[in-house]
């Protein structure tokens, strides 16, 4: 990618972190845990979810590597909390990334029915990169590895036995 593409795409990336991290609060508020609402995290204000480091250094950083990576502020919440103690974390997990793929169908289906014409071909590319940003930023948080979000799923499907394993 050029310099041009990796900064717009940075660009994208910061308001999809914060819809990614609302969205885990809206579900977890849904659930019965007002934590996100009370700590003031429960809103796009993007002020709210911007974390100097991740959201604003790191990536500038990594832009002249041609690899742009970001993250926002996790928001907070209490499983503890949750209606649904089983499958509560697991729901509070994968709703960031699954407003990605909503954010990511809702701008793929503008780029599919768009006319195609040498004017709205930047916007078009402009529009694929929404996509593209989205759904790397879904595939990359449904891995199972702690923090990220996948890993409360997998936490959810494993069986119950398997919860308390000790090593020792």
């Amino acid at each position: 990618m050029d310099f041009s593409t990796l900064l717009f795409f940075f660009v994208i990336i910061i308001p999809s972190a914060i819809i990614h991290e609302y969205s885990h609060g809206a579900i977890a508020d849904l659930l019965g845990d007002p934590t996100a609402k009370n700590a003031g995290r429960l809103t796009l204000n993007p002020i709210a979810h911007i974390d100097l480091f991740g959201t604003i250094l790191l990536p500038l950083l990594l832009i002249p590597t041609g690899f742009v990576f970001a993250y926002a502020k996790p928001v907070p919440y209490n499983p503890y909390n949750l209606s649904n103690q089983k499958w509560g974390p697991a729901l509070v997990g994968i709703a960031g990334p699954a407003s990605n793929i909503l954010v990511a169908l809702i701008f793929g289906l503008l780029v599919r029915f768009l006319p195609v014409t040498p004017e709205l071909a930047s916007f078009t590319l402009f529009l694929s990169l929404i996509v593209y940003a989205n759904i790397l930023l879904a595939v990359f948080n449904m891995v199972p590895i702690p923090p990220l979000d996948g890993s409360k799923v997998l936490l959810a499907l494993i069986p119950d036995s398997m919860h308390q394993v000790s090593v020792f």
